[in-house]
């Protein structure tokens, strides 16, 4: 399993301490508060700066294979033959080396994406409507049954098992669980699409596949969530926040079980 990156960046840590006050009531004072960081994130393939990123200065190498993977750049993670961490006081370059036949892929879709424009809502790879109305492949024959007890479990492993949350609550987490509802891997990030990018790149790392396990999700179920998730082939969605209707239709199409763990219940779209 993938150690998780907690570098000491010289210009960027994942956590800083700010004075504040806090106000209770009639009385207030100064405290000290933990508040997360967000930092630019450059994402060089080949000398090439394909997009910048904010995100959380941990887990870096992650972001990079996961970020690959999910835009469709790599299928699997030896398409990248190198990855170096450039820090700067402005922010931090992921200088990413592609195999030859990745480069060529690479070369394709970003003239594609320079003539489309860039987009900050995640859908950076996205070259039309066409693209993104497209019918997903079928990850399944059909959807997977889950267990209410088993994702009750892993729910609760979640939720004690994200440290830089614990510390500033003001980032999201990523987690893979596995058929017994164990949490195997977790990774954060201020952004949760970068979350789930991470957490991506540690399993493609490992090259032990998506499909034995479910993915956990801290935010909604959004489109681009989803649609990392069917790109990954992982059996399940499961978000702590309600998901949106063009997710829901997007899951549907592809087999995906899609879930909001909520109070009341575990409901599946």
């Amino acid at each position: 399993m993938p150690e998780k990156d907690e570098r000491p960046y010289q210009y960027w840590p994942a956590d800083h301490k700010v004075d504040a006050r806090l106000v209770e009531g009639q009385n207030s004072h100064a405290v000290s508060w933990h508040v997360a960081e967000e930092v630019p994130v450059a994402l060089v393939f080949n000398t090439n700066t394909y997009a910048i990123m904010l995100a959380t200065p941990l887990d870096l190498v992650d972001f990079a294979y996961g970020f690959s993977f999910s835009e469709g750049i790599i299928d699997k993670a030896t398409d990248i033959l190198k990855i170096e961490i450039q820090e700067r006081k402005q922010g931090i370059d992921l200088l990413i080396t592609l195999s030859a036949d990745r480069l060529e892929r690479f070369t394709v879709r970003k003239q594609r994406r320079e003539i489309v424009g860039s987009s900050s809502c995640g859908l950076c790879g996205i070259s039309g409507a066409e693209e993104l109305f497209a019918t997903p492949k079928k990850i399944a024959p059909a959807q997977a049954e889950l267990d209410f007890e088993t994702v009750a479990a892993a729910i609760s492993d979640f939720q004690n098992l994200q440290p830089l949350k614990k510390l500033n609550r003001s980032v999201h987490g990523a987690a893979w669980a596995g058929e017994d509802g164990r949490v195997e891997l977790v990774r954060e990030d201020v952004g949760r699409h970068n979350a789930l990018d991470k957490l991506v790149g540690a399993l493609l790392q490992q090259d032990a596949g998506f499909s034995d396990g479910f993915c956990l999700a801290s935010s909604r179920a959004s489109f681009e969530m989803v649609s990392k998730a069917v790109r990954s082939k992982m059996p399940a969605l499961i978000c702590l926040s309600a998901p949106t209707a063009f997710a829901v239709r997007t899951a549907k199409a592809a087999n995906l079980t899609l879930v909001n763990w909520t109070e009341d219940g575990m409901v599946l779209f």
